[in-house]
């Protein structure tokens, strides 16, 4: 599988939607229960982009196998330098390095700026794909929030996890 990182187009959104609608319906790594449709996709997106953060997607031909992004961790002015990654990887394209190649392109753009710190927020104590993910990135785990949320009839952890950038 060759895999090709790029700025993520409006065209990409359609399939960005089709990803994160598996994850909000069928995981806990998204705390949503109803899939936000193209449209509010693209709010969304527009969000990001039009504060120069990155919006990233891994293709495999044409074809969407991921995205990433980084916003805002918090709107306080205090947290202006720290940013939260989002990363999303198609079911078929697992396991297969698309999530780390997106984060480590995310992690280098982001170093690029004025951030120092990167966070994680990770749906579910139980989902070790994604804490493994971090930690090769160079995320370490800083906490855990307890059945924070509840979603397929359970509660759901939060695992917390950070590395610096600047």
């Amino acid at each position: 599988m060759t895999i090709e990182v790029r700025n993520c187009r409006p065209e990409d959104l359609l399939a960005v939607q089709a990803i994160y609608a598996v994850e909000v319906l069928e995981g806990t790594a998204s705390f949503e229960v109803e899939p936000p449709d193209v449209d509010e996709m693209r709010s969304r997106f527009l969000a990001i982009t039009e504060q120069e953060l990155p919006y990233l997607v891994a293709v495999e031909g044409e074809t969407v196998a991921g995205y990433c992004y980084a916003s805002p961790y918090r709107a306080r002015p205090a947290y202006q330098y720290t940013l939260e990654n989002t990363v999303y990887v198609a079911s078929w394209a697992r396991r297969r390095g698309v999530g780390l190649t997106l984060l480590n392109a995310l992690i280098s753009r982001v170093s690029e700026g004025e951030w120092h710190q990167l966070v994680a927020v990770i749906g579910g104590s139980e989902h070790t794909a994604s804490i493994r993910l971090h930690e090769q990135a160079g995320f370490r785990q800083v906490g855990v929030l307890q059945q924070v949320g509840f979603k397929f009839g359970d509660w759901v952890d939060s695992v917390l996890m950070q590395r610096q950038i600047n």
